[in-house]
Parts: C-alpha cells; structure tokens; sequence
C-alpha cells in the first residue's frame, strides 16, 4: 500500500508495482537533483565530484577502473583526473604489479572537500525536514530504511 501526502494529509490507496515503480523513481530524482543542487559554491563539476566520490568509496583504483565504474570513456577520465589532481583532491603513485599503471586515491583536500559538500547537502535536507511533523519524518526513517534494502545487491 502506497501512503501519499499531500498538504499534511495523508491518504492511502493500492497502487500496483508498475505505478509506484514510476511514482518512486521520479520522486528520488527530484530529490537527488534538489540535494545535489544544494552544495557549496565552487568550480567542481558533477562529473569531478562523482569521481573523487568514487575514489573514496573505493579507497584507490586504476584510471580504467575509475573510468569504468563513472561510465566514461578513458581520455575523458584522464581530464577529469588532471584536473582533480590539478587542486591537490587526488594524487597517483605506482602501481604495485604493473610498472605500466598508476592507482588514483583521495587525498586528505579531496577528503576535505567531499565532507563539506556533504554537510553542505545534508544541512539543507535537515532544514527541510524540520517542516514536517514527527509522523511525516518517522514515515520517511521508516521509507529510507526500505529503500536501502532495495538498493542492497
């Protein structure tokens, strides 16, 4: 069963799998840009922060393996890369096996600086959740807990 608010009402009705699967999609990208459109005043692009995002998920990986996991082609990583590690946000030592290869990691700047995008984006996600009263926000705790199970692997 689907609860829809709207105006601080809230209703429910049966939605089939196929609707919610639409209603749910459009929602977390309203969502994901709005947040995303919430971060401090800089010149990293998208594309730059997804990638120093990814190098600290990841803790180090190759210039392909970054290339593969952001879906970009290689030269165009290699852009990305320069210009990260242009700022001091990523930096490159030597492969372990391979002489022929680098291996990319955050540095503590680019560390620095995903921490205060973060909190910049979750500052503004707090205070919007501060206009909803506490059964709005215990329904999204409880939705945010579910919708982690689904991203789950």
């Amino acid at each position: 069963m689907l609860t829809i608010v709207t105006e601080r009402t809230v209703t429910a009705r049966r939605v089939p799998p196929a609707q919610l699967a639409g209603q749910l999609r459009d929602a977390i990208t309203r969502l994901n840009r709005r947040v995303r459109q919430a971060r401090p005043v800089g010149d990293l692009t998208a594309t730059q922060l997804s990638a120093l995002t990814s190098l600290r998920l990841a803790g180090a990986l190759t210039p392909r393996e970054l290339a593969d996991i952001e879906r970009v082609q290689p030269p165009t990583m290699t852009r990305i890369v320069a210009k990260l590690e242009g700022r001091g946000l990523v930096r490159r030592t030597p492969h372990p096996t391979d002489g022929r290869q680098v291996i990319l990691a955050a540095t503590e700047g680019g560390q620095r600086v995903l921490d205060q995008f973060e909190r910049a984006r979750d500052e503004w996600l707090a205070r919007r959740l501060t206009e909803l009263d506490e059964e709005e926000r215990d329904t999204l705790r409880r939705a945010a807990e579910i919708l982690q199970a689904l991203a789950r692997d």
